[in-house]
């Protein structure tokens, strides 16, 4: 997901966040309308970055009802807490469909999946994060079985064979995990946060012209 213009300088937006987090789904939502109310003059490069909600989950991911019950105290609160979510969903344009996740996965092999996404260029990238919201929160798929993630990368465009080869491994997977401790080393507690420019942080799903202006204000400074 990227705006170019040859003449200008390019901004860079690094969005760390967690693919079964439904906060970064509005986040996104609200960046992309970020993006198209921006000046023509600037350009903008926005990359995925890995975070883990809960990193304790088994590879096989959790049983949703009995994860709810655990962080929240039981499915009521957990409601409670969704139907702000579901609201904020509603105004972006998203059904969240919370009543059809069976399972709370565990998302370092998703993450993995896009690290790998961001070497293919274009919009690759962009496109299978939008897919991995798209199976967990309209769908209900279980984002933490390769099966699935395979059928991501496809939709993405990405050569499922390398993919399906690399999975089954330890690719990349102390890369992420050391990426996700950076981030939390400098200071993100929570996601999504928008590192614009490498230089600010922009912390929550914030509205689109909050975004606006922190990535003109960022066009505005000096080059180091």
């Amino acid at each position: 997901m990227s705006a170019q213009n040859p003449t200008s300088k390019i901004v860079s937006i690094d969005v760390v966040s967690d693919v079964m987090c439904p906060w970064c789904l509005i986040g996104k939502r609200r960046l992309e309308e970020a993006l198209g109310k921006l000046d023509d003059s600037i350009s903008t490069e926005v990359r995925w970055r890995p975070y883990q909600l809960d990193a304790t989950l088994p590879p096989e991911g959790k049983d949703r009802t009995k994860y709810l019950e655990d962080k929240f105290g039981g499915p009521e609160r957990a409601q409670q807490i969704y139907s702000s979510i579901e609201e904020a969903g509603r105004a972006e344009g998203i059904d969240f469909k919370f009543s059809d996740i069976a399972v709370s996965p565990n998302t370092l092999d998703a993450h993995r999946l896009i690290r790998w996404a961001q070497n293919e260029g274009g919009d690759v990238q962009n496109l299978l994060v939008e897919r991995l919201f798209q199976m967990f929160f309209l769908e209900g798929a279980n984002i933490g079985k390769h099966d699935v993630l395979l059928e991501a990368a496809e939709h993405a465009g990405m050569d499922t064979a390398i993919v399906a080869s690399l999975l089954p491994t330890e690719k990349d997977r102390a890369e992420v995990q050391e990426e996700i401790a950076t981030a939390q080393q400098m200071g993100v507690t929570g996601v999504p946060c928008f590192i614009i420019d490498q230089k600010y942080a922009v912390m929550g799903a914030q509205a689109a012209d909050t975004l606006v202006q922190a990535i003109t204000d960022a066009t505005k400074q000096p080059a180091d």
